[in-house]
């Protein structure tokens, strides 16, 4: 792994807010249980102007539309403090663009600080009893055919129908030296927390619990951002928890451009999404607990560490399906759990996912490399999967320790049995039917399986076969490898090649 050693000096720095005064925003107009986003912003707009300082939200709940936080300026949620979301939709529209709660763009030394809370009242703008559907799959190429998702049942694990509703709650646009900490991010309508094309952030002890049927309710997103370290949170979300991409402004185009950084004084200058740092968390997803890719701008160096996955629908999952590459990642002591949920959400229970295929029609995909997996305690109802392409191939793939125990779960007949490459093109391609092994990879050139553990229920439908499998591997190398095929799949094999030479190394029975 050539990781560069120094790439987390940034971790050393810190950031400096201006010494002064405090803005208690009861003196400029704000009333616990009223709508305040007048007295709110007028208190922001004063601490700016004089140079800086904290802003302090005292203990009550205060209603407000979006609040446009600025450069130097502390907001600070005072024990029992409750910043509530407005229903009125025009309470979010500005200059003729949505917002959520609270934006920040083109600025320097800002901070959202303490023990309070930000309630979005996000299911508020949902439809409670009908689901969130999209034609995205084609049901021949599925297992189950016409008995995948049947036409007119309601998905108790969502997602549920949008109504108009606000922007990401808390946004921070082109901004170097952002600090998070101690606060309580609650029901989102949208994307929890988003840094784009942020430099330097820091998000420390964080609560966010979005509720589990929203779609695209995610934790923290960091999209083309730059020196990041999360620490110590606790994360419920309804989509993926912690987020890497490369996502240009325009996010469903085949390129991107530098133009959009280079017009903002703050923030990432460099067209990788890198250097980004989690430890120490506990996540819950109805997607991915921790997903990297996705986006135009290459990826490069996390470093992910000592980390609970638990009860979410995939565990880890790295997604090249654009054209850019996606490689130096290190993920050590995590510990997952994953499940089939119903409904139409992304994933099918898989604890690790790698794949390279491209979700642009003509767009040769990117690839995954220099990726380790060390110390992994894996639960899950659907195999490993390392999904790879002749012409996008994965390279330097490495499972070191890992155990993984299959077992069977209430979905598991019903949604069991496919491949789920969402996104991408054609639609053959998003969803299909395949046997699953303990760990399947294709197309990958350099593997490396190294005290690998398989544990297999005796419940499990002979859909699930293979310990290993693996097809058209360049340098495959298999080492202590402790495990057998389903013992329900007759003429399944412990390891199962094809189109790949024998493993240089040993196992064990």
């Amino acid at each position: 792994m050539k990781l560069k050693h120094y790439f987390f000096a940034f971790l050393l720095t810190g950031s400096h807010y201006a010494a002064g005064t405090d803005y208690n925003i009861l003196d400029y107009g704000a009333v616990p249980g009223q709508w305040s986003t007048r007295a709110i912003q007028k208190t922001i707009d004063t601490c700016h102007a004089k140079g800086g300082g904290r802003v302090t939200v005292p203990a009550g709940t205060f209603i407000t539309g979006s609040l446009f936080l600025k450069s130097h300026v502390e907001l600070h949620l005072s024990p029992g403090s409750v910043l509530e979301s407005s229903l009125n939709l025009t309470d979010f529209r500005v200059d003729n663009r949505t917002y959520g709660m609270i934006y920040c763009e083109d600025a320097t030394e800002v901070a959202i600080t303490g023990s309070g809370t930000i309630h979005a009242r996000g299911i508020d703008f949902y439809e409670r009893d009908k689901n969130h559907l999209f034609p995205e799959f084609d049901r021949s190429r599925i297992r189950q055919r016409e008995n995948y998702m049947p036409e007119g049942r309601f998905f108790t694990d969502g997602p549920l129908k949008r109504k108009p509703r606000p922007g990401m709650s808390i946004v921070f646009f082109h901004c170097t030296g952002v600090r998070l900490s101690g606060i309580t991010v609650k029901d989102t309508p949208i994307w929890a927390i988003r840094f784009g094309y942020c430099d330097n952030v820091l998000v420390d002890g964080l609560t966010i619990r979005n509720n589990p049927l929203i779609p695209n309710s995610d934790g923290i997103h960091c999209t083309t951002s730059s020196n990041i370290r999360i620490e110590n949170c606790d994360i419920v979300a309804g989509d993926d928890a912690i987020i890497m991409t490369g996502f240009d402004r325009i996010e469903n185009v085949p390129d991107y451009s530098m133009a959009e950084q280079e017009s903002h004084r703050y923030g990432n200058k460099s067209p990788y999404a890198e250097n980004i740092a989690v430890s120490n968390c506990r996540l819950k997803s109805s997607s991915a607990g921790i997903r990297i890719g996705y986006g135009q701008h290459p990826i490069r160096r996390g470093v992910f560490s000592n980390i609970i996955i638990q009860d979410s629908h995939r565990g880890i999952g790295i997604f090249a399906h654009d054209k850019s590459n996606i490689e130096d990642l290190i993920f050590t002591n995590i510990i997952i759990e994953t499940r089939l949920y119903n409904g139409q959400w992304w994933g099918h229970g898989e604890p690790i996912h790698l794949s390279c295929i491209s979700r642009f029609e003509g767009v040769r995909a990117g690839q995954i490399k220099n990726v380790q997996f060390n110390q992994i305690n894996a639960t899950g109802e659907q195999g490993i999967l390392v999904y790879g392409l002749e012409e996008s191939r994965l390279e330097n793939i490495r499972f070191n320790q890992v155990q993984l125990r299959m077992r069977k779960g209430k979905e598991t007949m019903d949604y069991g049995g496919n491949f789920d490459l969402r996104p991408a093109t054609p639609i053959s391609m998003q969803l299909f039917e395949h046997e699953i092994p303990g760990l399947y990879a294709q197309y990958v050139n350099q593997l490396l399986i190294r005290d690998f553990e398989v544990q297999w229920a005796d419940d499990l439908p002979s859909f699930f076969t293979h310990g290993i499998q693996c097809e058209n591997i360049t340098g495959l190398s298999i080492e202590n490898f402790n495990g057998t095929a389903n013992p329900n799949a007759a003429g399944s094999q412990k390891i199962f090649l094809k189109n790949t030479s024998p493993p240089v190394g040993t196992e064990r029975h």
